[in-house]
């Protein structure tokens, strides 16, 4: 079968034949419907040697931690799925029996350091080929009549922005603001769950016009230039309050700086990007209860109810699709910065 890999560290990915697997005990074959392409797959493949070395990734490497597809083949012992069920891939695959786990909060797993267990195209084989092995059946969650690929990108950029909004719930009610920076693959699924379930103006950042129009088109009420002067024009907005919530969706230097300055008291600030930067916290460099959270992905239970969002056309992904064989044009898009919201493999 064909796959998408990281084949050598420093290289750029490329399609090769591989053998098609077989599920094992508990173990589930999918035929692969759909593939999300993240700057998180981008990240890993910037790594130096010495670097993915020590976090564990392999080599060769199927890339693809957004998946959905159809079951083909059952291992022994699975029961409460079907062969021909359509299904999403909960990616944060965790041990299944700590405390973390047993809540459907395998994002946090507290063993799967220790055991090993890496998610789908983050070290165990991804969806970006045209069967891959999903290691047990809790981790499928059912699409239904979903469109696989106009969905599949929920299972990271609608479930990661799901899980760090939600947090902060509390704190978005009528006459609040929230702002987002970065309205790329998961910032623009950020606007629309702000818009699905706070009170709060949401204002959107990006470092251009063209990508702000669709910030604008996926319900922002304020957009601003993402820049030296981002933090100003927000204050503005806020009649000089700031922020009750900030989403920072890229996490560079810049980024979290602005991020700081216009947390309102008592605001969060979440950080989601991995854009390598860190905040500088201390008494007078932010405001007073602000807190700064750094989460990780979602829980399995609030996959399920970003889908739901999604049935109720409530919430919806930006996509460009390309072929299994085009899939490397869709990484150096990637790094161009030229895909508007979210790039889909299709097999």
């Amino acid at each position: 079968m064909k796959a998408l890999q990281y084949t050598r560290v420093g290289s750029h990915p490329e399609v090769v034949e591989i053998e098609k697997p077989s599920p094992g005990p508990g173990q589930v074959l999918l035929k692969v419907t759909a593939a999300g392409v993240c700057h998180s797959d981008e990240y890993v493949m910037s790594l130096s040697e010495e670097e993915y070395t020590a976090a564990g990734y392999p080599l060769p490497l199927t890339l693809g931690h957004e998946g959905a597809g159809i079951v083909d083949e059952l291992g022994e012992g699975v029961e409460h799925l079907a062969v021909g069920d359509a299904v999403a891939v909960y990616g944060p695959w965790g041990c299944g029996r700590c405390h973390n786990c047993s809540q459907g909060k395998e994002n946090y797993c507290t063993n799967a350091q220790a055991e090993g267990i890496k998610p789908p195209g983050l070290g165990a084989p991804g969806s970006m080929a045209e069967y891959m092995i999903v290691d047990d059946a809790r981790h499928l969650v059912p699409l239904g009549d979903l469109d696989p690929v106009e969905n599949v990108s929920l299972t990271d950029a609608g479930l990661t922005p799901y899980h760090a909004i939600k947090n902060s719930l509390p704190k978005l009610g009528a006459g609040t603001y929230a702002v987002v920076i970065g309205t790329g693959g998961l910032g623009h699924v950020a606007i629309q769950i702000l818009r699905a379930l706070s009170g709060a103006q949401v204002i959107a950042l990006d470092i251009n016009d063209e990508k702000l129009e669709l910030a604008r088109e996926v319900g922002a009420h304020h957009t601003v230039i993402s820049d030296e002067s981002a933090a100003d024009a927000i204050r503005e907005i806020t009649g000089g309050l700031g922020a009750n919530a900030v989403f920072d969706f890229v996490g560079a230097n810049p980024t979290i700086a602005t991020a700081v300055a216009v947390a309102a008291a008592e605001a969060d600030v979440t950080i989601v990007g991995i854009g390598g930067g860190t905040a500088h916290v201390g008494f007078g460099s932010v405001a007073f209860d602000a807190a700064i959270r750094v989460p990780y992905w979602g829980t399995r239970g609030e996959l399920i109810e970003v889908l739901d969002l999604a049935r109720a056309g409530q919430v919806g992904v930006e996509i460009q699709t390309y072929s299994l064989d085009d899939g490397p044009k869709a990484y150096e898009a990637l790094a161009a910065g030229t895909i508007r919201g979210r790039a889909v493999i299709v097999p």
